[in-house]
């Protein structure tokens, strides 16, 4: 059996949002969860959807550039970088990734996923999901609530919350137990994240991605976490690579992240942040909720909420 959960020692791991319909299910292997949604009626209740990031594979040492910069520290590259995603009130893009599972035998497969994220701050976002396996989902927040689908069972979950969006990420992983891959790329705080857990940054090279110049970034943080990062140079100082490495897991697994199609002015409507239960779904409820309140009675297919 193949073991599909990477390890989560952070929000900046991916993971899954786990969405029961009837009673609190037993945590399966993370090598049996494919093949329990396939066979068991009872996996049929479970919501898996990934909100994605992990890693990739690991890299060889660059060779030192001809003409390096003066500046080596890698820091000022990472705090402008913040900076300008802090401040920046809408944008979507496009992040094609891939994440190691280290399997019981300590070789490493990977999955991946493509996200494309809009966002309208102070308290919007959508993110839309299609999995390496063919599965798609749907992560909304409307500034009053967290609606999670499922396209291909059909079924979704709805948790309350008013407030901005930082208020909603930090909610879904301390309120909801939900790993939300680079949520800190989400958050308008990310200048003050990067400052406590940054332990080391250097400055690599200057590399081309996509045609655009940008400055490579290898930090370190103080949690077990390695990360790089390829910074475009100019004005908009955005992420276009991103690779992390998670130190402390077993046989380091890595995660990496292409983001590409980045629109700071993108064209937003009202109803890019709605979301209306497609005819025939059918409403569950957040592990972390049955955990907290207890079963609840759901609601029958096709019922209106």
């Amino acid at each position: 059996m193949i073991r599909q959960r990477p390890p989560s020692p952070d929000v900046l791991v991916p993971s899954v949002i786990v969405i029961s319909r009837d009673k609190p299910p037993v945590r399966s292997s993370v090598k049996e969860e494919r093949s329990n949604v396939k066979k068991s009626k009872f996996c049929r209740a479970l919501i898996v959807v990934t909100l994605g990031i992990l890693p990739s594979a690991l890299l060889t040492a660059a060779e030192p550039s001809p003409s390096p910069p003066a500046q080596q520290d890698g820091m000022p590259a990472l705090e402008k970088m913040a900076q300008f995603l802090a401040k920046t009130q809408n944008f979507s893009v496009t992040i094609k990734e891939g994440y190691d599972v280290v399997q019981d035998s300590g070789q490493k497969i990977e999955f991946g996923a493509i996200r494309k994220l809009l966002v309208n701050r102070p308290d919007h976002l959508r993110i839309d999901v299609e999995k390496s396996g063919g599965e798609r989902n749907l992560i909304i927040f409307d500034g009053k609530a967290i609606s999670v689908y499922n396209e291909n069972q059909k079924i979704y979950a709805t948790a309350p919350k008013e407030g901005t969006l930082d208020d909603a990420i930090r909610y879904a992983v301390s309120g909801l137990g939900l790993k939300v891959p680079l949520a800190m790329m989400l958050v308008s705080t990310l200048p003050d994240e990067i400052q406590a857990r940054v332990v080391k940054a250097e400055y690599v090279e200057t590399a081309t991605i996509d045609g655009l110049s940008c400055d490579h970034i290898a930090a370190r943080t103080s949690q077990g976490v390695d990360f790089q990062v390829w910074i475009a140079q100019g004005d908009e100082p955005l992420p276009h690579r991103i690779v992390i490495t998670y130190t402390d897991e077993t046989g380091q697994p890595q995660f990496w992240a292409d983001l590409s199609g980045w629109n700071l002015s993108p064209e937003i409507s009202a109803s890019s942040f709605q979301f209306t239960p497609p005819e025939g779904a059918e409403k569950v409820q957040f592990l972390s909720q049955i955990q907290k309140f207890g079963p609840a009675t759901h609601s029958k297919k096709g019922s209106k909420q």
